[in-house]
């Protein structure tokens, strides 16, 4: 029996992954990229704030990088400039505190600072009753705001700057409402010196329209109507009402675009904030002049505390070159103890 071969065979496609771009159309300006890793070994929950770190400076991020034990910031910048990164975000680990450095590439400058708290996203979503992280949250660079630093200090004016070109700018003439999906805010307080670090996410809801209607327009589902006579006892039923939230007039915005199915131009939406995490306080401690070396431009506990706390932060990482150091030494020594030996021997024989 003869068998024919299907000659409308589905030709083999292969995918290639869509080149990021380099340079903003609208600006023209060099997106920033960064790399985000850590410096010496870290303890499981600092590891999983990094890969955090690196959830939150989606898209423009390394978000698999991989590290080695051997590898020191020359390997790291030799892979920086091919890919065009402009920033490292550093995590390390002392026996007082573990510590966040941010540091423009390749010439720097390097800030270093203290973390005293952090919470997880997990740790975040789990407090909460409702927790929201969509799968198309992180494909667009979050926002940035900065609250509390206009206090004229020239420490608190390069960190402004350091966070606002950490991240792409953007044109509010020419901004797309929907790629406005997240925000990072830092707020500096005068008086305990301390950043608070927050990641949100944002959302809109229409005014004036229960939550079972919206649920209704987003998720395409008919919903069960059994227990109802009418329609209408969907809309007007008693508890159904209840279930919109309070309107406040600060948080409404007009939108000039539609923005999904529910949220429509010419329409008043309320804009919500949720928290995704990981959240972090702050306290700026020191600022180097070039990568993670240079001379000191500001010291939280004067010059010498910042000299001492760069050896604190770096000991980590230098106890296993010092290892390999100490080891290289005492094979030396052994040798060096061989040739005595040698030596004597022949002594001993030329004076007999």
């Amino acid at each position: 029996m003869a068998r024919f071969r299907n000659k409308k065979r589905k030709p083999f496609v292969k995918q290639i992954a869509k080149k990021q771009p380099t340079v903003d159309h609208v600006t023209g300006d060099k997106i920033p990229r960064s790399f985000v890793f850590a410096r010496g070994k870290l303890p499981g929950p600092l590891r999983r704030l990094q890969m955090d770190l690196r959830k939150l400076m989606n898209p423009y991020t390394a978000l698999k990088l991989k590290e080695k034990k051997r590898n020191n910031l020359n390997d790291f910048w030799k892979v920086a400039g091919q890919m065009g990164v402009t920033h490292y975000l550093m995590l390390s680990k002392t026996d007082s505190a573990p510590y966040l450095r941010v540091a423009h590439t390749p010439h720097g400058p390097t800030l270093s600072f203290k973390i005293h708290e952090y919470s997880l996203a997990a740790d975040v979503a789990q407090s909460q009753l409702r927790p929201r992280c969509p799968p198309d949250l992180f494909k667009t660079p979050p926002l940035i705001v900065l609250s509390g630093f206009g206090t004229g200090e020239q420490h608190l004016k390069l960190t402004t700057i350091m966070f606002q070109n950490i991240f792409p700018a953007i044109d509010i003439n020419t901004v797309k409402l929907p790629s406005c999906q997240r925000i990072v805010l830092l707020n500096y307080n005068k008086e305990t010196k301390l950043i608070d670090l927050r990641h949100y996410s944002i959302r809109l809801q229409p005014v004036g329209v229960s939550r079972r209607i919206r649920k209704f327009v987003q998720n395409h589902q008919v919903p069960d109507l059994r227990s109802l006579q009418d329609v209408s006892d969907f809309v007007t039923k008693a508890g159904y009402g209840s279930e919109s939230e309070p309107d406040d007039e600060a948080a409404t915005v007009s939108l000039s675009s539609d923005i999904g199915r529910v949220n429509r131009a010419s329409t008043k939406s309320a804009v919500k904030l949720q928290e995704i995490g990981p959240r972090m306080t702050l306290q700026l401690v020191k600022i180097e002049e070039g990568l993670c070396t240079g001379r000191v431009i500001f010291g939280e506990y004067g010059s010498t505390s910042a000299k001492k706390l760069g050896n604190e932060e770096e000991g980590e990482q230098e106890s296993e070159e010092e290892m390999d150091t100490d080891g290289q030494e005492n094979a030396d020594e052994e040798e060096q103890e061989i040739e005595d030996e040698e030596e004597q021997e022949i002594e001993e024989l030329e004076e007999d």
